[in-house]
């Protein structure tokens, strides 16, 4: 089961997305409908709250009288956390029921409005965020809504900002066109991202790699490896002592294959083989024809030895390194990050070795792409290994 988190601000076009990927098969789970669902006459939802907050809160038939009761949970923040304690468990059961009902080989779709502000990315294993220009958000609540433009802008300050909403999106749609123009940009996502995605990781399997080739430098690569790492840190729990951002696209204005690249770093490999099932629980499933870095001259081969996922999402490559603590191949993927950031002459050999190493594997893809690329990087990872030690100020002894 693929999980889907879909938000996006007032008047951004959100229930537009969502009414779309329900009619391509999705199984649409909306958080407003189940906060209005709990709290429904005969619940023991809106008992609680009439226990809490007096009958005062109920309208003439029985039923919730919202209104009334913004007034008593927000006046206070004791009587909101009071509200929230009553209502906010009550929703995460009903959403986990319909979660649970949902086939295993559905895409879930969780329509939550506050994804961002209540920081709930890292749960799913991909977010949209449906984005729109704020004039254009004021006038679709004026004109579809009925509110007044100065409490349409209230509202929309209130929430996330757009920068936020960037910065949690994995996929961002634009919804400031015309109607319909974003139709066939959420049919090509579910055709070719998300579908392909839910199979993969049903199937446990990596999703296929194209050629091997460098990119220009993507400023949002350092965004795109904090949601990563936000999600792996939920699936590793304490198992993790850090996790970091390695490699190349770790490096601010160094060309490089599209690939983001994260270390896992563990006590022991016990631990990295206890994280094999949930690393592959959220699109990560392990690769067992890798088990080694390649050993540097003079080292134990033995401690050169790691775990390494890859990512069953089609829509964005990344290989997760499983590493012990200490051990040579961890710290020499720190150390590594740390020189190229600090000694631009470093950047410019690494990326002639690159370039190098990107025209030997033209023309080829796949595992053959790969070698034939590493053919020309391990030489010079061999040389200057202990270059990279001694400029990080590292002991190449207790190797």
């Amino acid at each position: 089961m693929l999980r889907i988190g879909l938000t996006g601000g007032m008047g951004a076009g959100k229930s537009t997305v969502a009414r779309i990927l329900t009619e391509l098969g999705a199984v649409l789970v909306d958080s407003d409908v189940i906060a209005r669902e709990v709290v429904a006459p005969g619940t023991e939802g809106l008992a609680a709250l009439v226990a809490a907050f007096s009958d005062d809160i109920l309208a003439a038939d029985g039923s919730l009288d919202r209104p009334a009761l913004a007034a008593k949970a927000f006046a206070t923040d004791e009587a909101r956390a009071t509200l929230n304690g009553i209502t906010h468990p009550l929703v995460g059961k009903r959403t986990a029921e319909l979660i649970a009902a949902a086939p295993a080989d559905g895409i879930v779709v969780q329509d939550i409005p506050l994804l961002v502000e209540n920081g709930l990315g890292p749960f799913m294993n991909l977010v949209l965020v449906v984005m729109a220009d704020t004039e254009t958000r004021v006038h679709r609540l004026e004109t579809f809504r009925g509110i007044d433009r100065d409490d349409a802008l209230a509202r929309i300050q209130a929430q996330a900002t757009d920068e936020q909403r960037r910065a949690a999106g994995d996929v961002l749609l634009d919804n400031s066109g015309a109607p319909g123009d974003l139709e066939p940009v959420v049919r090509e996502l579910w055709e070719r991202r998300l579908v392909p995605f839910e199979a993969n990781l049903r199937a446990g399997a990596r999703a296929p790699r194209g050629a091997v080739r460098l990119v220009e430098p993507d400023p949002t690569w350092a965004a795109q490896a904090r949601r990563v790492i936000a999600r792996l840190a939920v699936a590793c729990g304490d198992k993790a002592r850090r996790i970091d951002h390695i490699g190349s696209t770790a490096v601010a204005g160094l060309p490089a294959k599209d690939v983001l690249d994260i270390q896992i770093t563990v006590a022991d490999l016990e631990v990295a083989d206890e994280l094999r099932e949930s690393l592959r629980a959220i699109g990560f499933p392990r690769l067992d024809h890798i088990t080694t870095d390649d050993p540097k001259p003079g080292t134990d081969p033995a401690r050169w030895v790691k775990r390494i996922h890859a990512n069953a999402d089609p829509g964005r490559a990344v290989n997760v390194h499983v590493r012990v603590d200490g051990w040579p191949g961890q710290r020499f993927a720190l150390a590594f990050v740390e020189w190229l950031r600090a000694d631009a002459a470093a950047r410019a050999e690494y990326l002639e070795i690159k370039r190098k190493a990107e025209a030997n594997a033209a023309g080829l893809t796949g595992p053959a792409a790969i070698e034939a690329y590493l053919a020309v990087k391990t030489p010079w990872f061999e040389q200057v290994y202990p270059r990279v030690l001694a400029a990080t100020g590292q002991d190449a002894a207790s190797e």
